[in-house]
């Protein structure tokens, strides 16, 4: 009987070992999981979603063309005229692991004409990035970016696109942006600006590195080196332009055939989240005007300034949040959490199996063991007597009186 029960105690020394060596490996488990989520999965975590679909839209006023005017005796532009920005953002193919494709549909539109007749610009621009870098990326089969073809009101044909090969960033800045000049694409343009770090400010309680970008203008707004527009017409119809004097309202003689070319400046301020990339505001200065040389505007097409509007920004700093918490989440919450764990379960294993094991050395010779057959020792009088219980000692004879001397009393 008594040996069945030794069995069994013993059967459990070893179950608690066993156990002591699981709970030991889960930690070291939890512990390589830390590791690579704070490194390979947190690379993979911080990457531009795939997910993309806002509206943004900036307003404003500015100066602009009336389009109406086209079909009178001189050409009109109207001052401190109501304007909108606006930009479609969406994801098309390609799109994967590695890069995302977005399209984005801007229109400049005068909001104080209706529908079709107070549009000013529009343009379909398709860009391919580098998911980690933010960066347009160009293969054979995709050469990197286009821009769709000016197409008719009534024109219901397809529509299509024009290659036009992206450099730099484009529509957003990098995850973990830093302080510093980056490259930015301007489509009107075709070409890369840069856009320079200015500093920090808070927007709507988040703080945000702030970008301004120059394309044809000085740090004052004044005119350096504009850009000649880039028509996307086979016939350069709307970047140069030939009409009688009149129309420009030019002085001298009113038949007088004149061809402008149309150019292009603009300022941009970027306030962008330096976790995600994500812009969350933004304001635009735009110039287009025609002139017979280029620094000499002589008809303004459309001088706006906008700035992106509350529900835009609101918006803007949503998603800046949420891929901050989703980057957090695998870059630094579980890594923490699984880092803990797996120290307190190596620990507990540790101490677990220290454990199983002095159980199992006694069951197995309880010799080896100095604590009386007790895991804890043993209390009081029921333990071994100590070394000086077991000393002899010399007993004393007694001294009977007849042994003391005659001169001392009894």
């Amino acid at each position: 009987m008594a040996g069945a029960k030794g069995d069994t105690v013993l059967n459990r020394a070893v179950a608690l070992r066993i156990a002591a060596c699981g709970i030991m490996g889960l930690g070291a488990a939890l512990l390589i999981a830390a590791l690579l989520l704070s490194t390979y999965t947190k690379g993979q975590i911080s990457k531009i979603p795939l997910d993309i679909d806002a509206t943004l839209v900036s307003d404003g006023t500015g100066t602009a063309f009336d389009p109406a005017s086209l079909n009178g005796e001189r050409f009109v532009v109207d001052e401190d005229v109501p304007l909108v920005l606006q930009q479609q953002l969406s994801v098309e193919s390609p799109a994967n692991a590695e890069v995302v494709t977005l399209q984005v549909g801007s229109t400049l539109r005068r909001t104080d004409q209706q529908q079709d007749t107070g549009l000013l610009l529009a343009m379909v621009d398709t860009v391919t990035l580098d998911r980690s870098t933010a960066e347009a990326v160009s293969s054979e089969s995709n050469p990197g970016g286009a821009v769709q073809r000016p197409r008719a009101l009534e024109d219901e044909t397809p529509p299509t696109n024009i290659a036009l090969p992206h450099e730099g960033l484009t529509y957003r800045f990098p995850f973990d942006t830093e302080k510093k000049t980056y490259p930015f694409f301007d489509p009107i343009a075709q070409e890369t600006f840069d856009a320079n770090y200015s500093g920090e400010e808070d927007v709507n309680g988040l703080t945000a590195y702030k970008f301004t970008q120059n394309v044809g203008m000085d740090s004052d707004g004044k005119l350096v080196e504009p850009v000649r527009y880039a028509s996307l017409y086979d016939d350069d119809a709307d970047s140069q332009v030939s009409a009688r004097a009149a129309l420009w309202g030019l002085e001298g003689d009113p038949e007088e055939m004149i061809t402008m070319t149309r150019y292009y400046a603009a300022q941009r301020t970027f306030w962008v989240d330096p976790v995600s990339g994500t812009i969350v505001k933004q304001t635009d200065r735009g110039f287009h005007y025609y002139a017979r040389e280029a620094l000499e505007p002589e008809v303004t097409f459309v001088d706006y300034s906008v700035t992106s509007t509350e529900e835009t920004v609101e918006s803007q700093v949503a998603a800046a949040f949420d891929e901050r918490d989703r980057v957090s989440l695998w870059g630094r919450v579980l890594p923490i959490t699984f880092t803990a764990l797996g120290l307190v379960a190596l620990i507990g294993g540790a101490l677990l199996g220290s454990f199983s094991l002095r159980a199992e050395s006694m069951l197995l010779d309880p010799g080896l063991d100095d604590t009386g057959n007790r895991f804890f020792g043993g209390r009081g009088d029921e333990g071994e007597p100590v070394p000086g219980a077991e000393a002899k000692t010399e007993k004393l004879p007694a001294q009977r009186p007849s042994d003391l001397p005659p001169d001392r009393p009894v």
